[in-house]
């Protein structure tokens, strides 16, 4: 009981909600992460020149799976190495013709410093998310949320997306 009673007391109401948020698809549509709610979302800044870039094979086995459950959004970005240089027709001509890529990836962004996204000062930051405050290391680092638009837990680039870590939550 004590320590569920202390693991309450770490958490912190969020100021606001994940669903508010706004973000645009690879291809400009706004898109809705209202639409998302009553499921898990896995959102994971990618990149398409990176040595962890073959995650995106498991992302999609992780999506093929669970998808009545779970949605995966990836989010490219360019501040890691220059990894992601491509607009947004290069990207979504990789992933398509490389891995088959049929979840939801948004327009390009900075995930990181002066100009982080607001979903991503969300996920980075335990006043506005209640749970954690963390920095994005490098590409294909991972934010899990669950059904109700909390933060779960962030998984970094070396987390498998098909591992335990992350799976057991969907189980």
């Amino acid at each position: 009981m004590f320590c569920f009673l202390t693991k309450l007391a770490s958490q912190t109401m969020p100021t606001t909600s994940l669903y508010a948020l706004k973000i645009n698809s690879l291809t400009g549509n706004p898109i809705d992460l209202s639409t998302y709610q009553g499921k898990y979302i896995l959102f994971v800044n990618v990149a398409s020149k990176c040595g962890f870039t073959g995650q995106y094979k498991d992302l999609q086995k992780l999506y093929d799976t669970y998808q009545d459950k779970l949605m995966i959004i990836g989010v490219p970005s360019n501040q890691f190495g220059g990894q992601e240089p491509g607009t947004a027709l290069d990207i979504q001509q990789f992933c398509q013709a490389n891995y088959g890529v049929t979840f939801v990836m948004t327009e390009k962004i900075d995930v990181k410093g002066n100009n982080q996204h607001p979903l991503y000062q969300w996920l980075t930051d335990k006043t506005k998310n209640g749970q954690s405050t963390s920095s994005v290391k490098w590409n294909f680092q991972k934010y899990l949320i669950d059904t109700n638009g909390q933060l779960i837990d962030y998984y970094f680039s070396i987390t498998n997306p098909l591992s335990d870590k992350i799976t057991k939550h969907l189980k």
